[in-house]
């Protein structure tokens, strides 16, 4: 039998008797973002900064809409115009007794498990090499970035909209395919604030949205991106990083897939798309892998990348070594206008980058 937050989240999708049930507590919870949002704009409550330009990837809606793969673009973007980014982030799912503050560089990224930083941190760092600053409070996880590194020039915090005590200068929102579903907030619908709430005083443009899906899916004008998959690359080599022969892929019928990620059948339907015939096993976000979620002698098994952090090879071979693991990376492509729209807001900054 479905749990009671499974048959909330499934009736998002419409306005029918549960949601009506639980509108008043969202009719409550509007009332306090927008309180919380008044007061940053009035000073009662402060932003403060890192003494660095900040840009905040996040999502206006709860559940993966496709953040991480647009952060890991974006650093891409930043390192490509000379930029030397860091990146703050929360580090969702880190063990309660982590370190307030822990740093993912190339000294410390192979000592680090996800159960000790998150698997998004890990992923983002794999991607893009950029020194990640795990911890909750993101104003002092800038400043420790800082004196970290000094070389850094930009801030780019992964899923931070809702902060507001981090001032920033550029916000990017991502929506998927969900839009803003019943466009109620929780728990009545999926939203953590409104579509288009009210800017709080530090912000100093109006957000850039970013649509994870073929066409634009809330009333907010934004930019689309284009999804695919690249060539999928072995677990040891994936880990390495080294170039995998894109000749060499997993038979089209018979493996398996695994996906621990918010929307499993996203990545089912992907490979699919793509030819694949697989058995899907889709296990919780952030699953753990405390075991590893396939049975001894199945020959070839296909993960995500946010999977991949969590299965280090030299485990796989000992537990599964019948098991080849390949690793299936998304090949996350923005638009022009969005790169336009950054490079727009970048110029913009008070001390533009030169």
């Amino acid at each position: 039998m479905a749990s009671i937050t499974q048959r909330i989240v499934r009736s998002w999708s419409s306005r029918g008797a549960l949601p009506v049930l639980l509108w008043p507590v969202s009719a409550l919870m509007w009332l306090l973002v927008t309180l919380r949002r008044q007061a940053y704009r009035l000073g009662l409550m402060k932003a403060e900064s890192p003494g660095l330009p900040v840009l905040v990837v996040g999502n206006r809606i709860v559940g993966g809409a496709g953040k991480t793969p647009a952060t890991i673009a974006i650093v891409q973007h930043l390192q490509q115009g000379g930029w030397h980014p860091g990146v703050l982030t929360r580090g969702y799912k880190r063990a309660a007794d982590a370190p307030p503050f822990t740093l993912i560089n190339q000294s410390s990224a192979d000592q680090l498990s996800a159960a000790e930083v998150g698997d998004e941190p890990l992923l983002i760092w794999r991607r893009t090499h950029v020194p990640v600053m795990v911890g909750r409070d993101r104003v002092a996880g800038g400043l420790a970035l800082r004196r970290a590194r000094p070389d850094i020039d930009i801030l780019v915090c992964d899923d931070g909209l809702q902060h507001l005590r981090l001032a920033r200068q550029i916000e990017v929102v991502v929506f998927d395919e969900r839009g803003a579903s019943n466009g109620w907030l929780l728990p009545a619908g999926p939203l953590r604030e409104p579509i288009a709430p009210m800017a709080p005083a530090s912000l100093v443009a109006a957000p850039i949205v970013l649509y994870n899906a073929a066409q634009p899916t809330t009333s907010l004008k934004g930019h689309l991106a284009q999804r695919g998959m690249s060539p999928m690359q072995p677990l040891g080599q994936w880990w390495s990083g080294e170039a995998g022969d894109a000749s060499l892929q997993p038979p089209r019928d018979g493996a398996w897939a695994v996906a621990g990620i918010a929307h499993p059948p996203k990545f089912f339907d992907r490979l699919a798309a793509l030819g694949f015939n697989t058995h899907p096993v889709a296990c919780d976000d952030h699953d753990p892998y405390t075991t590893l979620p396939w049975p001894e002698g199945i020959a070839h098994v296909i993960v995500t990348e946010k999977d991949a952090v969590k299965m280090r090879p030299e485990r796989v071979r000992q537990e599964r070594p019948s098991t080849q693991v390949w690793v299936a990376a998304l090949d996350f492509r923005p638009e022009p206008s969005f790169w336009q729209a950054i490079d727009s807001a970048l110029a913009r900054l008070p001390c533009p980058h030169l």
